[in-house]
């Protein structure tokens, strides 16, 4: 009997002793990394407030600070028709989406679809092309109205349509029984002013907040090769790789970083694009005005040759670059950090690669050699037939779209009052938006679709305090 006692206690306190350690794993508090706060490296802002898109990076020398208070100035400028006696400032048009950079672009933020029909210029325009690339590799545009259809115009010019967007209620069942109801948009285009389309595909593209794109330039292409993983050799679904498009300045292929697609290699080609499509401003990357086929542009009054002048160009493209990126909020909170693991558990990290070092060349010497946390890899991924808009864009197939960076997301609506997400902002929050993912992303979100509703919380709680 003594000895069964001695035995009983012994397995007592060995089961104690086990479970003790159970407990302790299972509360072991979770830790941030070093510096882990700091998102955009040394060029990182903290400030929450409405403004938190808007700050500049601290280091800048004199004349930087001088080139980004100018570019700023233009940035947000409205652009008025000419002739005008503010010649710096006019030129738009003759047909346009926006009057400003800053009116798709509020406080340096993201765009959203119209709230109502005929509502303008708020971030959302519609791309237009055919099958087919020229010889630089540019989808051949609607013969009519171009690449993309401008819906206002200056006074005495009818604008060249409206487009119209009705949302189809569609639901997802997560494995918890928790039903989630998203909107996929359809989109016509109607009151066309100079006849009918051709058989265009048409993209919906919306404007992103702006910060950090000089860091995101300043990645080494090496680095961003690799990444790439084309064939899928690690078998795990994801298979990423480079867009590569043309380089209007040099006149020769380069990597694609910027746009929905990667279809601009640098933040300059990115901003004269947005001049000359989005408000009808030339340059000299875009000498041309843009207006429909049939529309005698020459006897329009524009704002000079170009409108924007070369130097002008570049301290815009300076401001964009040397923006900052807001700090971390909330990041060594227990449930945040959870969500951080979680994130990584099921593979979110395969294409929003967390931590990047940017490179020793950047023209801006304070974008150089920065440990930055942008949560993309810049390349391209099938994200399913869902999202698919059937359009090319250079190497960009259909359903291919580049990694989202994902700083800053948890402060759009601070900065922007809303919460819409995606290419298209069919997202009206980050869950809805994880539930669009398809294709490469198919694996992760069906594994989010498994979660408990506390770890479900806890991944989005994370993923707002970027």
């Amino acid at each position: 009997m003594k000895n069964f006692t001695t035995y009983f206690l012994v397995i007592l306190s060995l089961n104690f002793y086990s479970c003790s350690n159970n407990d302790d794993d299972k509360y072991t508090p979770l830790t941030a990394e070093d510096r882990e706060q700091f998102s955009g490296g040394d060029a990182t802002v903290f400030n929450v407030s409405e403004e938190a898109f808007g700050f500049s990076i601290t280091s800048l020398n004199l004349d930087e600070q001088t080139d980004f208070g100018v570019g700023n100035s233009f940035f947000r400028q409205t652009w008025i028709s000419a002739p005008s006696s503010t010649t710096a400032r006019d030129g738009l048009g003759p047909f346009f989406n926006a009057i400003s950079c800053s009116s798709c672009h509020f406080k340096d933020g993201r765009g959203r679809p119209p709230a109502t029909d005929g509502e303008l210029g708020k971030g959302l325009l519609l791309r237009f092309s055919m099958d087919g690339q020229d010889a630089n590799g540019l989808a051949f545009p609607d013969p009519v109205y171009g690449g993309q259809l401008q819906d206002n115009s200056i006074l005495g010019q009818t604008p060249e349509g409206e487009f119209r967007i009705i949302y189809q209620q569609i639901s997802e069942t997560l494995a918890d029984g928790t039903v989630v109801t998203l909107q996929k948009p359809t989109y016509s285009v109607t009151n066309l002013g100079y006849g009918a389309l051709a058989n265009v595909h048409i993209s919906p593209r919306i404007a992103n907040q702006i910060i950090g794109l000089g860091l995101l330039e300043a990645i080494p292409e090496n680095t961003i090769l690799g990444f790439a993983d084309e064939n899928d050799s690690n078998k795990d679904g994801i298979s990423g790789r480079p867009n590569y498009v043309h380089d209007f300045a040099t006149n020769t292929t380069q990597m694609g970083r910027f746009g929905w697609k990667a279809n601009q290699p640098n933040v300059r080609q990115q901003i004269a694009g947005a001049l000359s499509g989005d408000m009808g401003i030339t340059s000299t990357l875009f000498p041309n005005e843009s207006g429909p086929f049939g529309v005698d542009l020459t006897k329009i009054p524009n704002g000079g040759t170009p409108e924007i002048s070369e130097i002008n160009l570049n301290r815009m493209a300076l401001y964009a670059q040397t923006l900052a990126v807001p700090a971390r909020r909330n990041y060594t909170d227990q449930n945040v950090l959870k969500g951080k693991k979680t994130f990584e558990t099921i593979n979110c990290t395969g294409c929003h690669i967390p931590k990047i070092l940017t490179g020793n060349t950047h023209s801006i010497t304070s974008l150089r050699n920065q440990t930055i946390r942008p949560y993309t890899d810049l390349l391209l991924h099938d994200m399913g037939e869902g999202l698919s808009d059937n359009a090319t864009d250079f190497k960009a197939t259909g359903s291919e779209w580049r990694t989202q960076p994902l700083w800053g997301i948890g402060l759009i609506q601070t900065v922007n009052k809303h919460t819409n997400l995606m290419h298209d902002g069919r997202a009206r929050n980050v869950e809805e938006a994880i539930l669009w993912h398809g294709g490469e992303a198919q694996n992760a979100k069906d594994k989010y679709k498994k979660l408990s509703k506390t770890d479900r919380d806890d991944l989005l709680a994370f993923i707002n305090s970027l």
